[in-house]
């Protein structure tokens, strides 16, 4: 198993350190988890952080192999204004993960699509009801002093549901002057250029996974495509994610390094745990 670029008492530390000095920071999380550190908020995009799948799935034909350490357990991040879950697939809603959180952050919103709300009640218990906050493709709401908006996500396609809510979101955070575009899963879509140019992100967090049927699950963008995306929409940084945690379920960043160098994209890639100073 890799182990991460730091985890539990030296990824707290340099989360602190990074606290006490007023310094805007990001560290992947692994998988599509990211904390976002400002001196005015602190947002975690799409954590999971438990081994629920891997226990899940251990005695079926389709097993989720770990490849990467955890990094922290939930229940030791604190601080948390805002967490996000892009749609209702455990890695992005996962209460082995959230109720901890939410335990340990009793201030913090829980940001949902309004499509999902019941399904996450459902997995979450209805304790966490005043917990939530919705929001809709092409809408936004104002969280802990953020300006999140609603994008459109393919996973694999848009899907709706009877009221014409997205079940599949990513989110844009405006917030200190910067402009954050999470993908939560997605594929390119119609949409998805047009949703997102207007916002001209300072920071894309991609997936590269890429999407393949033999693998038996929804997929994403691959590195040549989210590098692509980062570009259409004037990112000024891009940072991949939705890779090295699954084996079954992974993808080598080079293709993205690559594609990036070649359209002139400024690109980081950092390993599980890693922080980046914004």
């Amino acid at each position: 198993m890799k182990p991460a670029a730091q985890k539990d008492e030296a990824l707290l530390a340099d989360i602190a350190r990074a606290r006490s000095a007023g310094r805007p920071r990001l560290w992947w999380l692994g998988q599509s988890g990211f904390l976002l550190h400002t001196p005015a908020v602190t947002i975690l995009f799409d954590p999971y952080l438990s081994d629920s799948l891997t226990a899940k799935y251990a005695a079926t034909d389709k097993p989720h192999t770990r490849i990467t350490e955890r990094v922290i357990a939930p229940e030791r991040l604190t601080g948390i204004d805002v967490i996000t879950s892009s749609h209702n697939h455990t890695d992005h809603l996962d209460a082995e993960t959230l109720l901890p959180l939410l335990a340990a952050n009793p201030t913090a919103r829980l940001l949902i699509g309004g499509a999902n709300r019941d399904f996450v009640l459902g997995r979450l218990g209805e304790s966490v009801a005043a917990r939530l906050v919705t929001v809709e493709a092409g809408e936004s709401v104002t969280i802990a002093g953020v300006e999140f908006h609603g994008i459109p996500a393919a996973h694999n396609t848009v899907e709706r549901d009877a009221q014409g809510r997205c079940r599949f979101l990513g989110f844009v955070a405006r917030l200190a002057g910067r402009t954050v575009y999470h993908s939560g899963d997605t594929l390119g879509h119609d949409q998805l250029v047009d949703s997102l140019a207007p916002f001209h992100p300072d920071l894309a967090l991609v997936p590269i996974n890429g999407n393949l049927p033999e693998r038996r699950v929804a997929g994403n963008l691959n590195g040549r495509e989210a590098a692509e995306l980062a570009q259409a929409i004037g990112a000024g940084l891009a940072v991949p994610h939705h890779f090295d945690l699954f084996e079954f379920n992974t993808a080598s960043p080079d293709e993205f390094v690559a594609e990036c160098r070649r359209r002139g994209q400024r690109h980081r890639v950092l390993a599980n745990g890693e922080g980046l100073d914004l």
